[in-house]
């Protein structure tokens, strides 16, 4: 006797093989899986040049700027040197005696070996006077009533301005001028006259 179970398989074998799944051809699933393997190598490779892209960037900024809390407190040395030699009068440097003269010489070549390290580690002075006042780059410090020079333009420093590379460590004081022409104004007169 055969049970239902078998009964039903004698009778319809056609059922049986459509209920298995279709057999799936081994390239087609290779190549998928290669497909997906290479976008993701491509992707890690792509990533993996970003960071040492931003990797190299930092290390260049830190090289770059790394010196610039300590280039600021030095700034303050030099200027004070630069005070200590302004307010010597003109006599005492002529009719001094060796021991000042030294002192004022002194006082002089530490002030020049300052500025000359400074810039050997690329701290810049920015230029300021005559200059379109920036508020990126000056300080506004008072306005000037000038009808001869454009308004905005810096007619004098109070205190000059430093730089490393891209970077403001310190401000240009200054004075801008105020009551002339504006810059496009200014511009254009120097075009006509020229």
């Amino acid at each position: 006797m055969m049970s239902d179970e078998n009964a039903s398989h004698d009778e319809n074998p056609e059922i049986e093989i459509e209920a298995v799944a279709p057999e799936i051809d081994p390239t087609v699933a290779l190549r998928a899986e290669n497909a997906e393997l290479k976008d993701r190598v491509l992707r890690t490779v792509a990533e993996m040049e970003n960071l040492r892209k931003r990797t190299e960037r930092e290390v260049a900024d830190t090289r770059s700027y790394a010196i610039a809390g300590f280039a600021r407190d030095m700034l303050s040395a030099t200027d004070a040197l630069s005070r200590a030699l302004m307010v010597l009068p003109a006599e005492a440097r002529e009719t001094g005696d060796a021991t000042t003269k030294s002192l004022i010489d002194g006082i002089e070549m530490t002030e020049r070996e300052m500025q000359r390290l400074l810039a050997k580690h690329g701290v810049k002075p920015i230029e300021a006077e005559g200059q379109k006042f920036d508020p990126h780059k000056h300080q506004a410090m008072f306005e000037v009533p000038d009808p001869s020079r454009p308004e905005g333009t810096v007619v004098q420093v109070v205190q000059a301005g430093f730089a490393i590379g891209d970077r403001v460590l310190r401000p240009a004081m200054v004075g801008v001028a105020k009551g002339g022409p504006s810059h496009a104004e200014g511009a254009e007169a120097i075009d006509k006259s020229v």
